[in-house]
């Protein structure tokens, strides 16, 4: 199976990009800012023990935002572990996720989920179980509701490539695939389940080509490229809004930081791979592309990192 690529590592373009105007492009690339700024801030209060835990979406921004941006704020998401920066895409502000993650006065939930389990019902993002897959199936009933009501919604369930081998990956695919349940399924497949290589997650040549058995599009894109999967989740969106079913989109990146807080990835991997990955980087790669468009510069960009910054507040006190 063939990957979708429109913008190569250098940023410069192998494809048709997407018609997006400059302020969305420009958000895009806040958004993909922001989960690298989020990363530093809350995995440095996680070290301070401010917080109990913290998974990170480094190198993972474009997979998050891209699919993301492709859905319409009417539209739910199921998310998984790494999905935090798409809620604050919508909207939901850096204070209170970074109050989520402490459990204080602020936080909306009050404290009663664990950290990183934010949810929005106002942003229409459900919070994730730690139980690896049940927010598929989760995704598959509620996009079932959807089309019993009649109306145009399309809900998103994200997954990472060690959710494929659950029991609940295959009977939402099946019962979306089934029904023509208005869902679109995404695999970030960063290579990593914890410390089990996608080598030995799966004998198929990947996780897109599993769709070929539930009878419903499936296919991969380079997930370290933004336009690529704003593309391709923008037309899986679109299909099911038409009454044509769901999608599976397996979108390749890679974890560049340990499956959580509490995970040292220097055991199980070489050095040499994370580095390669590096040299991918999603966010270098849209802004090679921005600046190639007079769209972005370094006085922009440090702006907008500025910004950012500002919007998380500092830590609490210690008494």
């Amino acid at each position: 199976m063939e990957t979708r690529t429109i913008l190569r590592p250098d940023g410069s373009q192998a494809g048709e990009a997407p018609d997006l105007s400059e302020e969305t492009l420009r958000r895009l690339f806040r958004g993909m800012l922001a989960i690298r700024v989020m990363d530093r801030r809350l995995l440095n209060l996680q070290r301070q023990g401010r917080i109990g835990f913290y998974g990170t979406a480094t190198g993972e921004e474009a997979a998050v935002i891209g699919s993301a941006a492709a859905l319409r704020e009417t539209d739910w998401i199921f998310p998984a572990l790494r999905q935090g920066g798409a809620l604050v895409y919508r909207g939901f502000s850096l204070a209170k996720y970074v109050a989520q993650c402490i459990g204080n006065s602020l936080d909306p939930l009050k404290g009663r989920q664990m950290p990183c389990h934010a949810s929005s019902r106002e942003h229409r993002t459900v919070g994730w179980s730690s139980v690896i897959g049940t927010q598929l199936s989760q995704a598959a009933g509620a996009a079932m509701a959807a089309r019993i009501r009649g109306d145009d919604t399309v809900v998103a369930g994200y997954l990472g490539d060690g959710a494929s081998s659950t029991p609940e990956f295959h009977v939402a695919l099946n019962f979306a695939a089934v029904y023509r349940a208005p869902a679109v399924f995404f695999c970030q497949n960063n290579q990593w389940a914890i410390s089990v290589p996608f080598s030995r997650q799966t004998a198929s040549g990947g996780i897109a080509e599993k769709a070929v058995a539930y009878g419903i599009p499936g296919e991969r894109v380079d997930g370290n490229d933004v336009l690529a999967v704003y593309a391709a989740a923008t037309e899986a969106a679109e299909r099911a809004r038409a009454g044509e079913g769901p999608t599976l989109l397996e979108f390749l990146t890679y974890r560049r930081r340990g499956h959580s807080s509490s995970d040292d990835p220097t055991r199980y991997r070489e050095e040499a791979e994370v580095e390669e990955w590096e040299a991918k980087d999603p966010i270098e790669r849209f802004a090679r592309y921005l600046t190639s468009r007079g769209i972005l510069d370094d006085g922009s960009r440090s702006e907008a990192e500025a910004g950012i910054e500002e919007e998380v507040p500092p830590p609490p006190k210690r008494r």
